[in-house]
This record gives C-alpha cells, structure tokens and sequence, in this order.
C-alpha cells in the first residue's frame, strides 16, 4: 500500500462508507477505503425502496459504488483494522496485518451486526423467508401468512407495522414479556394472532419457511417470519478512546452531531454504526453529508494553515532547538543518562540508533563500550558538538557518526540492534509517538526500543496549580505506540529514581519512565536478523 499520507480514511465499504468516499473523491481528496467486504446486507438478493435501484442486489449496488468511487481516484483496499489513534495532526490507523496507514481524518462506516436468537433453523433462512424490515421486503411477502418472532418489547412495534402488510399475522409474544391486557387488546383488535409458548425451531427447506415450532409442540404454519437481532456495532476497534456513546432502546452506538463527528474531531462514523434502523438510502444519504462535511472541515483546516504565518505562531522544533543550541555553549552534562548505562550493561553490542542525540553523549557511551552508534538530531549545531565531542574522546570514526535530520521524517533506513531515545521531550509541538513509531520500525529482528521519559517534574519546580506538565506512565507509552504484542515483547516497563543534585546544590531524586521493548518477529528472508539478544 502506499506510505504517503491520506486525507481521509473511510473505514467500511458498505453504501455509507462509500457514499462518503465518493464525495470525497469528486473533492480531490486523497481518499482511502479499507473493507472487510460483510456489509450487513449482504444475506439479502434483492434491496427495495432504493430509489433508482429498485430491485437491485447488494452485491450490484456495492460493484457500482466501488467503480464510481474509483473513477474520482478513490482507493479501495480489502482488510479491517485493529485500532485507531489519534496523533492530534491526524490519526493513525493500524491494520489486521500490522500496517500502520497515517490520514488526516477517518471515517467509520463498519455497520453493524443482526445477532440473532440462537434458533434452529433462524440464521439459514436470515434474508430470504426470515426478515427484519418490512419496508425492504414486506412487499414480496404480502398477503401471505407471516409470522413475527419478538426478540424484545420492541417486537410490538414491528408486529404492528407487519400487518401493514397482510391480514393474516401471528405474533409470537415470548420475547415480549408480560403481554398486559391493553397491548394484547391492540393486537388482537386487528386480527393478529398470539402465540405466548417460546419458539424453539423453524421449519421449512433449505431457504423457506413452512412452520414455526414451539416449546409446547404445536406447529404453527407461516409462509415468513419477521424478527428483529440484538444489534452489535462494530467499533471495538475503537473502545480504547473512549468515544462518547448514546444509549438507543436498541443498543449503545456511537455518538455523532448532525454532520457526523464524533466527540474526536478527526474521527466522523455514519451509516448503522450510529444509528441501526437506517435503511440503503438512508445510510447513502448520511454518507453524502459526512463526506461534504469532511472535505469542508478539511478545508477550513488548510486556510487555517496557510494562514498561520501570518499571525504570532510558534517556532517550528527545527527552529527552536537551533535557536537553544546556538545559544548557549553547552546544554547538556557530557555524561550518559543512567538508564541508558544500566540497560544495555545486559545487552549484547551492535549497531545503536540514538534518536534527539543533542551533543552526543549516549552515543559516545556506546561507541566507548562496544557498539557501532548513530546520533540523530534537528540541530545542525548540536551535531557539529556531539562530532567534536566523539573526536575529542578519541572514538574510532568507524564505530560512531552523527546525523542532523528531522526525526519526524525517519525514513525507513537501516536496521539496528538498539534504537534509543532519551527524554525525548519538546516545550514547542514535536510529533513524538509518530516518532517513536518510526523508529519501531528501524528495530532489528532481536533488537531493543529503549525509551526514557520524565515521569514528573522536578520538585523544585515552582509551576502554578493546573500548570504541572503531564508526562506519560510507562504503560501510556507502550499503549500509544500500539505496537503488536505477536511481535514486541515488553521487557522493562517502570519508573526509575535517579539521583541528581537540585539548583540549590543539594541531593534529589528525580523519577524517569522506562520502557524496553524487544522486537522478536522473524525477519524477511535475505536480510541478517540482529545480534542485540540479551544476555542470559
């Protein structure tokens, strides 16, 4: 799949998903469509009341929508995904596979499931003689004998709305509940028949319904058979974030406003994710507005971009750690940080990566004891410091080099036994976890992540009520990595104390988060695995 960056991404591929994705496209938007390929439909042969299409399957709808997406550029790909994240420029999204794809938005249109009662018979028979709407199929079975088998006290909706329909009805009240004598007077008033004992089978041949079995042992014959699952969005992808909800008589499913954002501005859903009764013409018509919503959100964000020079904005990190560097003639102690030093005193030696280096003394330290070290760092003048200091040290020039470069735009490069990153923090934005993603990826077979944070700020530290900074627990790190489990082990995850002397010269004691992560996958045939095992 291609690594760039996509304007949006649509997660679906039902007729919301691509209904979205269509708009999209004829808004020259950089659009992606990921799709499990089970729209919820898909039990069904025919849709009806879809205006234009009458009459026409699913599967012919879902053809025709995936060629004119396609026609505007769109991209569709099959797959599902695992979980989304949000960077706060954009969101991450990571596949069934472990690809991780990077958009500006998302939009979810994975739908919905019908779970339905575990009957014998019920689930063979869902879309051809055992039906859920009478608006999409009570035409074909009209005056007909048709049975309707209640799930819950919603039932009594769907039985009224069945004899619509036909005059012969029989409604089987057990998933009711107590049938009070008001609402058992309303059904029988209209010549619908009612059935208290539970169903236990349904009859009929492979795909027709001939007879409903109950718990008593009378056979009750219906020509079709209306009932109602227990609807299951599918967002577990999404569960981690925490997005807000709103409680349905149906289920709990995701809450949008009227253009279908939810309460993540970069993550929009439409379609039965939000909402189970939409129909065909519905959920398209729903994707429409999301799509036009999204571009125009999109829209409005790059004005605000462009124009953002022009107003007091915040230095760029390049400029600002130059800015730092070249001010001062040191910034930093020459001496390696303590977790660094204690970590790999029990891993094997090979090639280091030391991302934000500054003036190079992790490198050198592992230049110094065995390892061939690399030091990454934006500023041009802590690289031309960190490349004096290791030649002042005396290091070999073949076991250490220095690099200044951007670390948000880490290309894929080599593979290393250790890659580091110490304190990696950024007073002004400084897109950190897409780093430390990046980075992931550049960790040998056998190779160590090694991450260290602060885990709070000094005690000495006078900060105003509501204005301590916010640091990430070891576990927060490792969750917003989100790297797999099949193939990251998590060897190390706390916080260390270090011991340091205050401004006022007195001992203290700071806290440092600590994470290690081995990456334990097999490497591609054709490339050398790394020799960072730990020791036994």
């Amino acid at each position: 799949m291609d690594e760039m960056q996509w304007d949006v991404m649509v997660i679906g591929g039902g007729a919301a998903g691509l209904s979205a994705a269509l708009l999209l496209g004829r808004a020259r938007r950089r659009t992606l469509v990921v799709d499990a390929g089970s729209p919820r439909n898909r039990f069904a042969e025919h849709m009806h009341g879809v205006l234009g299409m009458e009459g026409v399957s699913p599967a012919e709808l879902l053809e025709r929508g995936r060629a004119e997406a396609s026609a505007y550029g769109v991209q569709i790909v099959p797959g599902a995904v695992q979980r989304v994240d949000p960077t706060g420029t954009g969101v991450e999204v990571t596949l069934d596979d472990g690809e991780s794809v990077q958009a500006r938005m998302v939009i979810v249109a994975t739908g919905m499931t019908d779970e339905l009662p575990v009957i014998p018979g019920l689930a063979e028979r869902w879309g051809s003689t055992v039906l859920h709407c009478p608006y999409c199929h009570g035409w074909e079975v009209a005056d007909q004998h048709l049975g309707v088998l209640t799930t819950s006290p919603l039932g009594l909706h769907q039985a009224q709305l069945v004899r619509q329909w036909s005059d012969t009805v029989t409604v089987f009240t057990a998933g009711l509940g107590p049938l009070d004598a008001a609402a058992e007077n309303r059904l029988r008033s209209r010549g619908i028949g009612l059935v208290a004992s539970p169903v236990v089978e349904i009859l009929g041949g492979s795909e027709a319904v001939d007879a409903v079995r109950t718990a008593d042992g009378a056979l009750i014959a219906v020509d079709a058979l209306f009932t109602a699952g227990a609807p299951r969005p599918h967002t577990a992808f999404l569960d981690h974030l925490g997005l807000a909800t709103t409680d349905t008589p149906m289920g709990r499913f995701l809450a949008v406003d009227g253009t279908g954002r939810t309460s993540n501005e970069r993550i929009w859903a439409v379609g039965n994710v939000t909402d189970p009764v939409l129909t065909v013409p519905m959920s398209i018509g729903a994707g429409a507005r999301t799509g036009g919503a999204v571009n125009a959100a999109l829209v409005t964000e790059d004005f605000d971009r462009s124009a953002a020079p022009d107003r007091a904005a915040e230095p760029a990190p390049g400029e600002y750690w130059e800015h730092r560097y070249s001010s001062a003639e040191r910034m930093w102690s020459g001496r390696v940080n303590q977790v660094l030093a204690e970590i790999t005193a029990d891993l094997v030696p090979g090639r280091a990566l030391d991302l934000g280096c500054g003036e190079g003394a992790d490198a050198i330290w592992l230049a110094q004891h065995g390892w061939t070290a690399t030091g990454i760092d934006i500023s041009g003048t802590a690289i031309r410091r960190a490349t004096e200091a290791a030649r002042a040290a005396g290091v070999p020039a073949e076991r250490i080099s220095f690099v200044a470069a951007d670390l948000s735009t880490l290309g894929e490069g080599g593979r290393y036994d250790l890659v580091t990153a110490s304190f990696l923090h950024s007073p002004v934005a400084l897109p950190r976890t897409e780093i430390l993603r990046a980075a992931a990826r550049h960790v040998a077979p056998g190779g160590h992540l090694l991450i260290t944070g602060h885990a709070a700020a000094p005690a000495w530290a006078d900060l105003p009520p509501g204005h301590e900074p916010r640091f990430r627990t070891p576990a927060e790190e490792i969750e917003d990595l989100g790297l797999d489990p099949e193939r990251w082990a998590v060897r190390v995850a706390e916080t260390r104390p270090r011991q340091v002397t205050d401004p006022q010269g007195r001992p203290a004691s700071l806290d440092d988060a600590v994470v290690l992560l081995q990456h334990h996958q097999h490497h591609p045939a054709g490339v050398a695995a790394g020799s960072g095992e730990r020791r036994r």
